[in-house]
């Protein structure tokens, strides 16, 4: 098989509100390269389709992570913006929302955009994760 491309997507129900918390909120690169799709650019260069849908309930499971080499100055820093961090029962978590557990992983913690999606900050180096 010959792919040409690869890329992974969720849906919205409000694309303007989506493109707000991405842009304004997270900081990252929205792209609208037709009606009705949004493209976030990740860093490092790849890409997330955001689409509309009108009847969107949003996954129980993390949809998008971010890596940062900071965790708790991001989540500082995007709290400052607006972002809010999620408690999950089974998890210990700091008066920021932060897991830190090295049985479970990279410290990390999670926020939801306007359409209930998670997304998950990691603290992650930028060649410590899914690299060759």
């Amino acid at each position: 098989m010959d792919y040409t491309q690869g890329f992974s997507s969720f849906a919205a129900p409000d694309l303007a509100a989506a493109k707000r918390f991405y842009t304004d909120v997270l900081g990252l690169e929205v792209q609208e390269p037709m009606e009705g799709i949004l493209g976030l650019v990740l860093p490092g260069g790849a890409r997330v389709m955001i689409y509309q849908k009108d009847d969107h309930r949003p996954a129980v499971f993390t949809v998008l992570s971010l890596g940062v080499a900071d965790l708790r100055a991001a989540v500082d820093a995007l709290g400052a913006r607006g972002a809010t961090w999620e408690r999950y029962e089974g998890f210990e978590q700091d008066e920021r929302g932060i897991v830190s557990n090295p049985d479970f992983g990279p410290d990390i913690a999670w926020t939801t955009d306007p359409a209930g999606n998670i997304v998950a900050l990691m603290q992650l180096e930028p060649e410590a994760f899914l690299q060759g």
